[in-house]
């Protein structure tokens, strides 16, 4: 792959943030002053230590199958479902199909799972539960994953949604990870992907929109944020709702989550605050990767995307890092949006780092006592 240099930084004590970086070509033999080149058999060592983890609820069955089937084959999989019954039976036999057909290594677990809920809550890990079930949020499902990656032992973990009418744009996304994996001379990195294009329907034509909704209102509160903190203007930031992004082992097991939505703004939010007491002698580099693709998924309504801009502006609302005239701006914005009726946004529970979490104990149990876990490889 073909991929721009970097561009520029922005230094907030030990954190890296790089310029969003643009994929030029997918193949290409030849690099250059001003781009990078990664030839796939160069990327084989990295992707043979990745899994993949895909968060699904009572999405479209075909594109979640296609979805699961763009996945290099090198990765591991990861499917963690908070669907109804019904769609997670659809789900399982996707996934024993696909399995049974590519021979490719493949676990399905649903978070809402009493046992994984029950074992969770013997292990001290209760942040991530209610009444003794994991919270029905998309961040806690992806918190599962991060356990059931950390049990087996590889060293990256990448997110892809299911709803991808695209889905083998997947392929390319999960080489981009790769390749900010790559340019990382840290083992505590992070790759947060920008899609290129979002098309949106408009008649009978589709309009190439550069960014959505949700997308331009957090990156410009998280770049007031970060200007705040750095004392001068940037806008750095275009990943805030990077639903699409990758982490290190290393890095993710440190790292505090927030539930829901709030799940990937948070850990931006997490490191700039913790710049000085994550204790990583080597520092964090977060990349920013513009797709070649572009990303088209299922519009799921007004409820939605008003869910996700709440969930994001309350993380960087309460923020220790906010000041009083951030914080009047967000509840403005939320307001004039008839997004907020209170007179702040509701405060997320924070989830704390799996670092010392027994993962292969979680395992071991929940595939002792659960009926709904399955582990084909």
């Amino acid at each position: 792959m073909l991929v721009e240099a970097p561009k520029g930084v922005e230094d907030i004590g030990p954190i890296r943030v790089y310029y969003p970086q643009s994929i030029i070509k997918l193949e290409s033999k030849s690099s250059s002053l001003s781009a990078l080149n990664f030839p796939k058999e160069s990327l084989k060592h990295i992707l043979e230590d990745f899994s993949i983890i895909v968060p699904i609820k009572n999405e479209n069955i075909r594109l979640f199958d296609s979805v699961i089937r763009s996945i290099p084959a090198d990765c591991h999989i990861i499917v963690v479902s908070n669907s109804d019954k019904e769609k997670c039976e659809e789900e399982m036999k996707v996934v024993e199909d696909f399995h049974n057909i590519a021979g490719d290594p493949i676990i399905f677990a649903h978070q809402r799972d009493p046992s994984i809920g029950s074992i969770l809550e013997d292990m001290g890990y209760t942040n991530i539960l209610d009444n003794g079930i994991v919270r029905d949020g998309k961040g806690e499902g992806l918190i599962i994953g991060l356990l059931i990656n950390k049990c087996l032992g590889r060293k990256y973990v990448g997110f892809v949604d299911a709803d991808n009418y695209m889905p083998t744009s997947i392929y390319e996304y999960v080489l981009d990870f790769a390749v900010g994996i790559a340019m990382s001379k840290t083992p505590y990195s992070m790759v947060r992907l920008l899609w290129r294009y979002k098309p949106k329907a408009a008649g009978n034509r589709l309009h190439l929109e550069k960014w959505g909704r949700v997308s331009r209102i957090t990156n410009k509160y998280m770049n007031l944020l970060l200007s705040s903190r750095l004392g001068h203007e940037t806008k750095i930031i275009k990943t805030g709702n990077a639903g699409e992004h990758a982490m290190s082992m290393e890095l993710a097991e440190r790292l505090a989550y927030a539930p829901g939505y709030s799940f990937e703004p948070y850990q931006l939010i997490h490191m700039l605050e913790s710049a000085d007491g994550l204790n990583l002698k080597d520092g964090v580099e977060v990349f920013q990767i513009e797709t070649l693709s572009s990303h088209m998924h299922e519009n799921k309504g007004e409820e939605h995307v008003n869910d996700m801009i709440l969930s994001s502006l309350s993380t960087i609302y309460h923020s220790r890092l906010s000041n009083k005239d951030i914080q009047e701006k967000i509840v403005k914005e939320l307001k004039d949006k008839n997004i907020l009726e209170d007179d702040k946004p509701p405060k997320n529970i924070i989830i704390p780092p799996i670092r010392d979490i027994n993962a292969k104990h979680f395992i071991n149990s929940v595939k002792r006592e659960s009926d709904i876990f399955m582990e084909l490889r």
